[in-house]
């Protein structure tokens, strides 16, 4: 059976008029048997029962049922027998429907097959049977399985499947001399290649990718890393080919991967020539002697830097959506450690794997995807209510860089503007460049539960707990992984208002992150019966999601399997519930099962997905729960000295951060290099005692880079600055010389001097603040300068800026000169926005200039942006205490203008 359009990966979405997922699947032996014995109890039901009707039993309707009298007489034997007869002939008529509708749908892709009358365990033994059958003579089933239960509920969700096999070429291994590899090539500006880019340059087909995934699963590459997940691979790696690939090389069987790459290196195809020869170009510029130590030392730091995290980047920054949440909680928890910052101290940083975790998080973090999620799913929820409609059930959501697809049941071709019907009504679409355009909502989350099971190809995939209206039950090696994973997204997203999530036989430590909305209990039997009592209609809860009176909602996960009577009554609840219960263990009648693989796949056959699981293992959980605890420290740490300079001479070369990212003294580099460029210099300049290449190249290439890439860009570099101001030492570290300095190197050298200068101690503070011209590194690239979140530099600078400007302003208020203290802590406020202790002195200094309707401004400012706060929190007490004694009817004109 032919198929629509190109094919996809797992859960990849599709345009209109396609089905919404695919399921990579190959036909075995089994499959092959199943479906002959299929095709046989098929042909027997469809074809054998009527035969032997007519032979046997006569017509449906037999002379003694068309007799007029049969209602008045005596009701015989043959009368008996006949309506017998007749009650076959209907379920036999029964089922051929429910095949033709089976068929139409296996055959023409319509998705979601139409649901015959009275038909539940028919149209599910139908659909099984056809499924199997379909697999014979297709590429793969298109069939959707109805349900697990012979009697689904009337509402029950959509459950859609779509699925291919590939062919698999298979060589017998004793006989093979030779095999076939690729070498992963370096990036090309921002495309990087992945294994969907490899199987359709050299299979022909995209779809075949699984098929190198699993050749190289866990076998070890050059850089000592292995192959973990179907979407992180790195340049360098030397991947093992299926025998029919193209573009490849061939090299004998027992060749290690290390010899592999040194007679085949990267960039050697002609695809990536132009990559190729730009290195090859800068490499041969000046290799002297500095050059050849950086090629054989650092063995050992190139080791450090391969294990410096990577893997807690493959699981944590892969949960994009997650991420996001997490940053915009910890953000919240680090502007209260600033209400509570002391002069002279900063605010605890995160180190070790929590530093790591963190760089991983702002690797990842999606959020504008975040963004759309939430405004675009209010404004949907906003619309509905205006038109009086009750939200579909949205059973799963794919969100990709182009789109965010909501896949619905029922089908409606109605979506209210700007989201748009596709597939027949089975999806409504909102385009990311419409997402980014909507301004922020003020209507309820009318889907608070959809939460990311993983990604594929093309992005992320999410599914509504709610929906299933049942238990959903998880399996597989790695399930409480899963449900962490579950319990840190659900509890940190934006597209949610109130929400409990009860967490059983796991998560104690997760409350350090959500305490407001998690609770661990250590069995069901202490969770059920506030489940119990808390129940409400589905209906209810949905319109009063849209209409203004939300109830909270409820989500169960539990690593603890249920006993029979507690997954009985769970299955009770989830049936009339809005809640959605995730469980695992062996739970008859669940109405998904979320199966994850031993190698990282989430499946639910039910809806037809398989995709990347997204997965929270033990390790990645402490990073983050350390990261949590770091950020409840409200004692700080002292500040640590500046280094002195030796003159304040303008340098040769100056590197601005205190603001928008500036170089001072040389020219600007050709389009697309110039932000690596720059990222390179700002980072050893803060780094003064020096870095090695290798560790360099994990600063600045955090999923990896291949050293000929990292060497030619560190090249570049040098001979854009100049070798007099980016030299190697004997121990092959990189240091910039004297001749470069920082913006704010110079601020801490003003700020040290004016300790020992009284006299010109005002002077000196004022020209340090002058040099702050907006946020740290401002304009930095989406994406780049992770590594800040690891390193004490943003600490350090919010915390003297606002030390400097806290000075100033009482040495400004000493001498009588309010206006000059309000200037010195809007100077510091560019940068250190969120330091309440700053807010507090422009207070101060603002009431000193005896200008009441000033200070209204100010504290009506102050109170407009503690409200909007993009992390919320209000303000703190202390503030709003001091705002109290110096303007005490401020609240009345709060309240009158909120009013008006």
């Amino acid at each position: 059976m032919p198929t629509r359009e190109p094919a996809r990966p797992a859960g990849r979405p599709h345009g209109p008029g396609q089905a919404p997922v695919r399921i990579p699947a190959r036909r075995s032996v089994g499959d092959v048997l199943g479906g002959l014995g299929a095709l046989l109890v098929l042909v027997a039901i469809v074809g054998g029962v009527p035969y032997a009707l007519l032979t046997f039993a006569g017509p449906p309707i037999s002379p003694e049922l068309l007799d007029l009298d049969l209602l008045t007489s005596r009701v015989g034997p043959s009368t008996i027998m006949a309506v017998l007869v007749l009650f076959v002939w209907l379920a036999w008529l029964q089922f051929f429907a429910c095949v033709v509708v089976e068929v139409y749908a296996g055959v023409r892709k319509v998705g979601m097959p139409a649901r015959v009358p009275l038909s539940g365990g028919s149209q599910a033994l139908a659909n099984k049977l056809v499924s199997a059958v379909l697999v014979l003579f297709t590429a793969g089933a298109m069939v959707v399985p109805i349900a697990k239960l012979a009697t689904p509920p009337p509402t029950a969700p959509p459950m859609t499947t779509v699925a291919y096999s590939a062919p698999i070429v298979e060589q017998p291994q004793e006989t093979r001399q030779t095999k076939k590899v690729y070498v992963v090539q370096p990036p090309h500006g921002r495309h990087h290649e992945s294994l969907w880019e490899i199987a359709e340059k050299c299979l022909g087909d995209g779809r075949r990718y699984p098929e190198i995934y699993r050749l190289n699963q866990h076998k070890e590459q050059p850089d000592g890393t292995r192959l973990r997940m179907a979407d992180l691979i790195r340049p360098g790696w030397v991947l093992d080919m299926p025998e029919d690939a193209r573009h490849a090389h061939v090299v004998p069987v027992n060749q290690a991967r290390a010899q592999t790459l040194k007679q085949h290196p990267a960039g050697s195809h002609s695809g990536h020539r132009q990559v190729t020869d730009e290195v090859r170009q800068t490499s041969s510029v000046k290799q002297g002697p500095a050059h050849e130590r950086r090629d054989t030392q650092g063995t050992r730091a190139e080791s450090a830097a391969e294990s410096s995290g990577v893997d807690l980047a493959d699981y944590l920054a892969t949960a994009s959506l997650a991420a996001a949440g997490l940053l915009i909680v910890l953000a919240r928890r680090r502007r209260e450690q600033l209400w509570r910052r002391a002069f002279g101290r900063r605010i605890t940083r995160p180190r070790d794997d929590a530093a790591k975790a963190e760089v991983a998080l702002r690797l990842g973090a999606d959020a504008p995807g975040t963004r759309i999620l939430d405004i675009g799913l209010r404004l949907l929820g906003a619309e509905l209510a205006t038109q009086g409609r009750t939200p579909p059930t949205v059973y799963a959501a794919h969100l990709s860089p182009r789109n965010l697809d909501l896949w619905i049941h029922p089908p409606d071709g109605d979506a209210p503007e700007p989201w748009m019907a596709q597939d027949g009504g089975q999806v409504w679409r909102l385009a990311a460049h419409e997402g980014r355009l909507l301004e922020e909502q003020p209507g309820g989350a009318p889907y608070p539960g959809l939460v990311s099971i993983g990604a594929d190809e093309s992005g992320r995939v999410l599914i509504d707990l709610e929906a299933a209206q049942g238990l959903i039950n998880i399996r597989g090696p790695q399930t409480t992984a899963a449900l962490a994973a579950l319990a840190v997204e659900l509890a940190t997203n934006r597209w949610s208002d109130r929400m409990r999530i009860t967490l059983v036989g796991f998560g104690d430590e997760l409350t350090a992150i959500a305490p407001d909305r998690i609770r661990a209990v250590g069995s069901l039997a202490e969770a059920l019966p506030e489940l119990e009592a808390t129940a409400a209609p589905r209906q209810e809860v949905l319109t009063g999601r849209i209409t203004g009176s939300p109830r909270a909602a409820h989500y169960l996960l539990s690593a603890v399997a249920p006993t029979h009577e507690e997954a009985r009554r769970l299955a009770l609840l989830a049936r009339k519930d809005t809640a959605g219960y995730v469980v695992t263990g062996d739970v008859p009648h669940a109405t998904w099962t979320l199966e994850i693989t031993d190698d990282g796949k989430a499946k639910i056959a039910e809806l037809g997905f398989e995709v990347t699981a997204q997965l929270l293992p033990r390790r990645h959980y402490q990073a983050l729960i350390d990261l949590f605890r770091t950020a409840e420290q409200l004692d700080g740490e002292v500040l640590p000295e500046a280094e002195p300079l030796e003159e304040l001479a303008p340098p040769a070369v100056e590197v601005r951060m205190l603001g928008p990212i500036e170089i001072l003294g040389r020219g600007p580099l050709e389009e697309g290099r110039m932000a690596l460029a720059t990222e390179l210099l700002v980072y050893l300049a803060t780094h003064p005692g020096g870095v090695h290449p290798v560790v360099l190249g994990g600063v600045l290439w955090p999923r990896g880079v291949q050293p000929m890439v990292r060497d030619a860009t560190i090249d570049r570099v040098v001979d854009w600055v100049g070798h007099e101001h980016l030299r190697t030492d004997e121990a092959g570290r990189l240091r910039l010389g004297p001749g470069v300095r920082t913006d704010w190197a110079l601020f801490r050298e003003l700020v040290r001097r004016s300790h020992g200068d009284p006299a010109a101690r005002s002077m000196l503070l004022e020209k340090a603040l002058g040099l702050v011209r907006g946020p740290l590194l401002s304009g930095r690239p989406l994406g780049r300068y992770a590594w800040l979140a690891g390193d004490e530099l943003e600490y350090d600078v919010a915390a003297e800026v606002a030390d400097a400007a806290h000075r100033l302003c009482e040495i400004r208020l000493a001498h009588g000169d309010p206006d000059a203290a309000v200037a010195a802590v809007r100077a510091a406020l560019l940068l250190a926005t969120d330091d309440e202790g700053l807010w507090r002195d422009l207070l101060r200094a603002t009431h000193a200039t005896e200008d009441v309707v000033r200070l209204r401004t100010v504290v009506e400012g102050l109170t407009r942006r503690a409200s909007s706060h993009p992390y919320g929190g209000g303000m703190a007490p202390e503030t709003e205490a001091l705002i109290d004694e110096l303007l005490p009817s401020w609240r009345i004109h709060i309240v009158r203008e909120s009013s008006a």
